[in-house]
């Protein structure tokens, strides 16, 4: 039934044997060779906050996640406007969010710049304008990762 265990009164069952196939791969991905994520797990952390804000749609508080820690509550309130009652509110944030995603997967991640505990730049392409680069910059201050300049 089970194998005796040098412990007496103790009876380990045994498992039968099972046949293991070997697991052949291609190799990586075409996305999985051009994902770059962070090293950091605080600010893996900070952009999958973002990117689930994005997802919800919760624009004001993604912008209080997001933005620099010393701009004015007037800064803050004229950036969240821009994102949701000017004209082109849906196309910034559309933007703005498809960067987010893009440097939370690592998706056309080409680098990171930075050590990634005080500071980090994602240089990539932008995943809705062909040609476009980009680059978003993070600052931690104090624990808290947010975007620069």
């Amino acid at each position: 039934m089970g194998k005796k265990s040098k412990a007496p009164g103790i009876e380990v069952p045994s498992i039968p044997d099972q046949q293991t196939d070997p697991v052949t791969s291609d190799g990586p991905s075409e996305e999985e060779l051009n994902s770059l994520q962070t090293r950091s797990s605080s600010l893996q952390h900070k952009l999958d906050l973002l990117a689930e804000l994005a997802i919800a749609n919760n624009r004001e508080e993604f912008v209080n996640q997001f933005v620099p820690l010393d701009l004015t509550p007037a800064e803050v309130a004229g950036y969240l406007a821009d994102l949701t009652t000017e004209a082109e509110a849906d196309g910034q944030w559309n933007t703005l969010t498809a960067e987010i995603a893009a440097i939370t997967a690592g998706s056309k991640v080409n680098k990171i710049e930075g050590d990634q505990v005080s500071n980090a730049v994602f240089y990539f392409q932008h995943p809705l304008f062909e040609g476009c680069d980009r680059e978003v910059a993070f600052r931690c201050i104090d624990g808290e990762w947010r975007a620069e300049g």
